[in-house]
């Protein structure tokens, strides 16, 4: 059995601290930075745990990324949502999410489209039970297709 990579640990880790923080930013109107240094220091004072310490670098970087092109990532998943469906009518978390993993699959090419739509519908699981880490799935991946057609040439678009 293989084990773990710890770097794709915190990465993971890095990108549920990031919808977290997205979240509370929405909900408490504190701005990107102030989040940002907020989580900082929780990392700093919460002392050392089995579960992995977040990626600060790329937590920051998908905060940072994901505030300032918002209009941009609301636009592309406003694209691939279904026409009875707005970005504003998703529940916070859920457009968190879908506004991180827009984020990275446009800004970190380094990591496969592929790899970046599981991880985002993996922290959908951590929220959601029902059908939203499918809506996950199917709007990263038309968002992907896009932002990326190139990884998915020859590919069949994957079934809402």
């Amino acid at each position: 059995m293989r084990k773990p990579n710890p770097n794709a640990t915190r990465r993971s880790a890095a990108r549920l601290a990031a919808v977290q923080t997205l979240y509370s930013m929405e909900i408490t109107g504190v701005s990107a930075e102030q989040a940002i240094t907020e989580f900082h220091q929780r990392e700093a004072d919460e002392p050392e745990s089995k579960l992995a310490n977040p990626d600060g670098e790329l937590m920051t970087l998908l905060v940072r990324g994901t505030t300032a092109e918002g209009e941009v990532l609301d636009e592309m998943i406003g694209n691939a949502l279904s026409r009875d469906w707005t970005v504003d009518r998703l529940e916070s978390v859920l457009r968190a999410i879908l506004r991180a993993g827009s984020f990275e699959l446009k800004a970190r090419p380094q990591t496969p489209a592929r790899v970046v739509i599981t991880e985002f519908v993996d922290v959908a699981h951590a929220f959601y039970a029902g059908p939203e880490p499918k809506m996950v799935n199917a709007v990263l991946d038309k968002v992907a297709r896009v932002l990326r057609a190139e990884e998915f040439e020859g590919d069949a678009p994957r079934p809402a």
